[in-house]
């Protein structure tokens, strides 16, 4: 088995594929308006085929259902993802939009992650939260449903909802969803935070302002 590389060539590839993927989707539903319906059912149905095939592979792998719990915020974006593109729903763009771009991306920079190309857990991590990245910027940018007046405060306080359900399921299981017991192993963002629970507090300033940072293109639009 070969191990994951951090920045990579495969890492760089699967990141690449990534934002072309993003980029020629969003090429195509602005140029062609005929095909938005079916690119974003599409997307959709490859995000939930993807995560069905993960969830059966690790459960035959013998993974206990309790580690595969959506609860993550990548996890949870995924279920926000298919709802946003088969709905369309205002306040499921904003928050795949914002989670995506803001947490998903940075987990594709600095993925957990043990294993190298081409092992299955490669493949279906790069996958799934690629489709994630793809789906916020074709939502956002191509179909143009951008953030509403009030979205980042209306994130942030949806995401600290969740993240309070997160830590009380974590309570009551002793798992370490969201990362709020405890870092991840693998190196992220969060060791430049400081210690438990000191980086739960940073990291909160940190999305907030990372949710501004996102919003302010269309702030100066909506200002317009």
């Amino acid at each position: 088995m070969r191990p994951f590389v951090l920045l990579g060539p495969a890492h760089l590839v699967a990141l690449l594929c990534i934002a072309s993927t993003a980029a020629g989707l969003v090429w195509l539903v602005r140029h062609h308006p005929a095909s938005r319906t079916q690119v974003r059912i599409g997307l959709a149905g490859v995000m939930a085929a993807l995560a069905v095939a993960v969830i059966v592979d690790e459960r035959r792998a013998g993974t206990p259902w309790s580690s595969l719990a959506p609860l993550h915020l990548c996890d949870a974006a995924i279920l926000v993802g298919v709802w946003a593109l088969l709905t369309l729903r205002p306040l499921a763009c904003e928050l795949l939009y914002f989670w995506a771009c803001a947490g998903t991306a940075l987990a594709l920079v600095t993925p957990e992650l043990g294993e190298g190309f081409p092992h299955p857990h490669f493949l279906s991590y790069f996958a799934l939260h690629g489709a994630v990245v793809v789906a916020a910027l074709l939502l956002v940018v191509g179909l143009q449903r951008t953030p509403r007046r009030g979205a980042v405060w209306r994130a942030f306080l949806w995401t600290n909802a969740y993240a309070a359900a997160v830590g009380l399921v974590n309570l009551l299981s002793g798992a370490n969803f969201l990362y709020l017991r405890a870092k991840p192993a693998a190196p992220t963002p969060l060791d430049w935070f400081g210690p438990w629970p000191l980086y739960l507090l940073v990291a909160e300033g940190v999305a907030l302002g990372l949710f501004a940072l996102l919003d302010l293109p269309f702030r100066r639009r909506r200002t317009r």
